[in-house]
């Protein structure tokens, strides 16, 4: 009888940490942290883009109110501007950047397939209106890779 009792408590107790467990995890390439910890230049997670912070400010807390943060951002992929207004308090998603660099092996159109210069993976992205005639074969390029997407950033030189 005082088996299965133990057995019933720690199995609560499982079950409990499992579920706290499940909320903490989130997508795949993010972070969660506070919305007064960011700061201009950083990056964030703003309708499921990842963006840049170009302006950040705080307003002072109200009488029954909490700090607000407003932030302006500008996504990395999409270029377009978005902002957000939160409780400085508020958990918010940061996006785990990486960045890497490639050669190019050939360009096709207004796209470069690339080689990937630390694991040799080679794949395609399209090339920014601003290096179109820069970019040719045998060059080395950087890209910056978020939330599973890929762009090219600049030549490297």
């Amino acid at each position: 009888m005082l088996r299965r009792i133990l057995n019933s408590r720690n199995f609560s107790k499982l079950l409990k940490t499992q579920k706290r467990k499940e909320k903490e995890v989130n997508k795949v390439g993010v972070e969660i942290t506070e919305v007064g910890k960011l700061k201009e230049g950083r990056f964030v997670v703003i309708d499921n883009e990842p963006c840049r912070i170009v302006g950040f400010t705080t307003s002072a807390p109200g009488k029954h109110g909490h700090a607000k943060a407003k932030i302006d951002a500008i996504g990395i992929f999409d270029g377009q501007k978005h902002t957000i207004v939160k409780p400085t308090s508020a958990k918010i998603e940061v996006p785990i950047i990486e960045r890497g660099t490639a050669q190019v092996l050939a360009v096709v159109g207004n796209n470069a397939q690339l080689m990937d210069l630390t694991t040799y993976e080679t794949f395609e992205l399209p090339i920014p209106m601003n290096l179109r005639g820069e970019i040719r074969e045998g060059v080395e390029i950087e890209y910056i890779q978020a939330l599973g997407r890929r762009k090219i950033e600049r030549i490297k030189t």
